[in-house]
């Protein structure tokens, strides 16, 4: 295995197991804040302060060392912080700054069953702003350029204020800035509903697969609805989310037709133009 040891550590702490396992109260099963295909994510405290600590599956090397490759080298406000890192004989460990409101998925697919109150149009402006200026970061301010490959709305958390950090960099992917940006990879990585017909076909990965999925997530923030729907007329299907949108574009009334599918929980409480007091114009604002 590899050398943990050998990353930049200039703001990173190596943890030995045995801090883990205090901070985490030998991974008590209370303190899991997170699952995924990688492990599990607990709650944890060193020293008095709230961390979250990623405990990934030994088969998960790849990528554990993607991620803290990536993070080590990465400090946004909207991207989740690196606070340290742990090898054990089964399991590796990666120490994050604990983001208080968890993901943008648990405020915004069935927010009240999951103890959470609708965000409000202007608390979903601030969201998308901060999420475009997390991937804008990766890539085009840092002085290698990555590709997230995950972008959804489980991969982006939410502080006490509701800003939006990006998370979860294990399919990160380093890209040249050259004038042929595109990487080809050896296999389909991302989630279904989030991957824009390129990558599909052709395996390619550029900056703009993160932002095909962040137009997923825009849509999700608009509408309210997951990125994969089940189709009414055949409901062993599933369409994407941006079936839905497109249809809307192609009415011959294309606002009345996008009032049909904003989310219920908004009960009509945004400005028709996209526009928040005191916020840019989110149809403005968002490019690359």
């Amino acid at each position: 295995m590899e050398d943990i040891t050998i990353f930049d550590s200039e703001r990173q702490v190596i943890y030995n197991l045995e801090e883990i396992e205090e901070a985490t109260n030998n991974f008590d099963e209370t303190q899991i804040i997170g699952v995924g295909g990688y492990g599990s994510v607990y709650f944890g405290v060193f020293g008095g302060k709230e961390d979250a600590i990623k405990k990934m599956i030994s088969n998960k090397t790849k990528e554990f060392y993607a991620e803290l490759k990536v993070l080590c080298k990465i400090h946004h406000i909207n991207v989740v912080e690196l606070l340290g890192y742990a090898g054990g004989e089964d399991h590796l460990y990666l120490v994050y700054e604990y983001v208080q409101n968890g993901s943008l998925n648990d405020h915004l697919h069935d927010p009240v069953l999951k103890g959470n109150q609708p965000l409000s149009w202007k608390a979903r402006v601030q969201i998308a702003l901060g999420t475009a200026k997390g991937i804008e970061y990766i890539h085009d301010h840092t002085k290698a350029r990555y590709v997230h490959r995950d972008i959804k709305t489980s991969n982006i958390l939410l502080d006490e204020r509701l800003r939006a950090k990006v998370a979860d960099f294990g399919l990160a992917k380093l890209v040249e800035r050259t004038n042929d940006e595109d990487f080809i990879a050896t296999r389909l990585v991302g989630t279904p509903g989030y991957l824009p017909p390129e990558s599909v076909k052709e395996l390619q990965v550029t900056p703009k697969t993160d932002v095909f999925a962040f137009g997923v997530v825009l849509a999700e923030l608009i509408t309210g609805k997951h990125a994969l729907i089940q189709d009414k007329q055949e409901n062993n299907n599933m369409k994407s989310l941006i079936t839905i949108v497109y249809r809307v574009f192609q009415d011959e009334d294309p606002v009345l037709a996008l009032e049909t599918v904003i989310d219920w929980n908004l009960r009509g409480s945004y400005p028709p133009r996209g526009r928040v007091q005191g916020q840019p114009d989110l149809n403005a604002s968002i490019c690359f």
